[in-house]
């Protein structure tokens, strides 16, 4: 799973993020209901409006409880107790197979 963040996009809808994660709007709702991490603005209408920060750690989440298969609470309990370390050892994972992506490609190409 890769998001592309958009290069100068400051928020994005629930409706984007739900479609980058192939997952529904509920859940996301219901995952900020349940993670202090996750901090999206409320716009005038009341919808939620995601960072690019709320991104990261939406991946962090999606990554421990669907790829993972943590449960709610277990995903809480190890965001609380090593969230430093969680979120380094999630940065490097991305960026191996951001680099896996690339060599599988150049290799296609020869």
């Amino acid at each position: 799973m890769h998001i592309e963040l958009k290069e100068g996009k400051r928020y994005y809808s629930i409706g984007e993020v739900a479609k980058a994660f192939d997952v529904n709007a509920s859940l996301i709702r219901f995952w900020d209901s349940e993670f202090d991490i996750l901090k999206p603005k409320k716009n005038a209408k009341g919808n939620r409006m995601f960072t690019s920060e709320d991104i990261t750690n939406l991946q962090l989440i999606y990554h421990l409880v669907k790829e993972r298969g943590f449960t709610l609470e277990g995903a809480k309990t190890h965001l609380k107790e090593g969230q430093k370390k969680t979120l380094d050892k999630f940065e490097i994972i991305r960026k191996l197979e951001t680099i896996k992506t690339q060599l599988t490609e150049i290799k296609n190409e020869l």
